[in-house]
């Protein structure tokens, strides 16, 4: 795995996937992207008002997000990515970029993920998405390069099996 130069972490909004892949490009030395940031304004509009995107607004979507990593790979860096992934369609756009990659799928209950979406503040993704969310989700189960992260893991202890996912040494102050 020490050829990888993305991880891509997965998972319905409310799993963790930014604090997740936050946490992994400091202990990484990573950039930090977060897939959220690629969203249309009219793509965001929709969302905050309930209504789930369709696959066709995701395509270019997804797309876009494929550029940015081939564009941050190509400068040397490495970078971890916050992004759904909820469809396998969006996951091979990024595949076909032609990138080392490994994907990190944050698996939990809606309930406990419901549960953390209501305490937290100013994201744009309200919790009457969550079952659209799950509805959309193709579970990567037959996908090579996915490994599966339970997202009732302390944060310490999901950084600490992403980064052996990685093959990334564990410093002491992980262990």
């Amino acid at each position: 795995m020490s050829g990888v130069r993305g991880g891509v972490v997965m998972g319905v909004s409310g799993s963790g996937k930014t604090t997740l892949a936050r946490a992994l490009a400091g202990a990484w030395e990573a950039t930090f992207l977060d897939a959220d940031d690629f969203h249309s304004d009219e793509a965001r509009e929709l969302m905050a008002r309930g209504e789930p995107l369709t696959d066709e607004m995701r395509q270019p979507w997804a797309a876009g997000i494929a550029t940015e990593l081939q564009r941050r790979v190509a400068d040397g860096a490495r970078v971890t990515l916050a992004f759904s992934g909820l469809r396998r369609q969006h996951r091979d756009l990024l595949r076909a970029a032609g990138l080392p990659l490994q994907f990190l799928f944050l698996r939990g209950e809606a309930a406990l993920i419901g549960e953390r979406m209501r305490g937290r503040s100013g994201h744009y993704m309200p919790v009457s998405l969550l079952d659209s969310q799950f509805a959309t989700l193709e579970e990567p189960g037959d996908e090579d390069d996915v490994v599966v992260l339970p997202v009732d893991l302390p944060p310490d202890a999901q950084l600490r099996l992403a980064l052996q996912v990685l093959g990334v040494p564990l410093h002491d102050h992980l262990v």
